[in-house]
């Protein structure tokens, strides 16, 4: 079932990314590069690609380790988009089309099978390392939207910097990965 699933995750997001790299019936990295702005494109594909390293090398625990890092980075997406974009943009559109796969129906399917189908017991220093995507994607985002000069700023697409207190955005996503990672880590266990 791990496999079936995983290569469901991989399939899905790779169709996705080609119509990502589309526009106007033609190739367009332009429009790709883009849409990798977003921290739902990175987790994604970095989701994706660990749910395919999951299919060809499905005893690695460092490919484990790794689609671990890719089920808490869609767990985030799909966490903020149901309670801090939604609120702020409205379902309707943050739950149609591809964004109905990327902000839910995959991180879903990640979780199915990282909790319920790969079961290999998550030490708490591992689950460190479900940090990282966001640390990561956090630094590059809070650098183009608050540091980054002004021809080369990203908008603030994500609202984290409303009220110039992007800080505690920073906290608060932090403080709530760490939890999913706990939470993930919990399920490991059980």
């Amino acid at each position: 079932m791990s496999i079936a699933i995983n290569l469901a995750i991989f399939l899905i997001t790779a169709a996705i990314m080609l119509r990502v790299f589309r526009k106007d019936g033609r190739w367009s990295p332009e429009n790709g590069k883009a849409a990798f702005r977003f921290f739902t494109v990175q987790s994604n594909v970095f989701c994706a690609l660990s749910a395919l390293l999951m299919c060809i090398f499905p005893g690695s625990r460092a490919v484990w380790l790794v689609k671990y890092a890719g089920t808490a980075a869609v767990s985030v997406t799909m966490l903020t988009v149901l309670f801090h974009l939604g609120p702020l943009f409205g379902y309707k559109k943050l739950l149609s089309g591809n964004d109905l796969f990327m902000h839910l129906i995959t991180p879903i399917l990640a979780l199915v099978s990282f909790c319920a189908f790969e079961k290999r017991g998550l030490a708490f220093p591992e689950a460190l390392w479900g940090l990282a995507p966001v640390v990561l994607y956090g630094a590059l985002y809070m650098y183009r939207v608050v540091f980054c000069r002004s021809d080369k700023a990203w908008e603030d697409f994500y609202g984290f910097n409303q009220t110039g207190k992007y800080y505690i955005s920073a906290a608060v996503m932090l403080a709530g990965t760490f939890l999913i990672c706990l939470g993930l880590m919990g399920l490991q266990n059980l």
